[in-house]
């Protein structure tokens, strides 16, 4: 059995599908791998995802320890959000991800163009 979060699971991939339950929150994930990241650069680059959303997923994603929040005590405010040490582990699992996607679409679709998710850091890892 495993024990987070005052819940209990059978399996581990089951905590892993608790944490990670939408879309939203691996795109975050994958935004953060090149490096640190304000909201409003975020949610720019996942321009599908509406502010309030955007804020949700942070605050859940902080909750579980998968990203850092830093406010800077400046006006106008800063806030800075970054992949936590845990979360950074998760590079090598969206990387994969990310080529079988490519894989599938190749196999089963078609690719026409680059998407905005072809970001430094899985260009490099190709």
């Amino acid at each position: 059995m495993y024990y987070i979060n005052d819940k209990e699971y059978k399996c581990s991939v089951a905590v892993t599908l608790d944490i990670f339950n939408d879309r939203w929150k691996l795109a975050i994930i994958w935004h953060l791998l090149d490096g640190e990241k304000r909201f409003k650069d975020l949610h720019e680059t996942i321009s599908e995802i509406t502010q309030k959303t955007l804020t949700i997923k942070l605050k859940e994603l902080e909750e579980k320890h998968i990203i850092n929040r830093e406010v800077f005590a400046q006006v106008p405010p800063k806030v800075v959000y970054s992949l936590s040490q845990i979360g950074q582990q998760l590079k090598p699992v969206l990387t994969e991800m990310y080529k079988w996607g490519i894989l599938y679409t190749s196999q089963h679709g078609k690719i026409t163009d680059a998407h905005p998710c072809e970001t430094a850091i899985c260009i490099t890892q190709k």
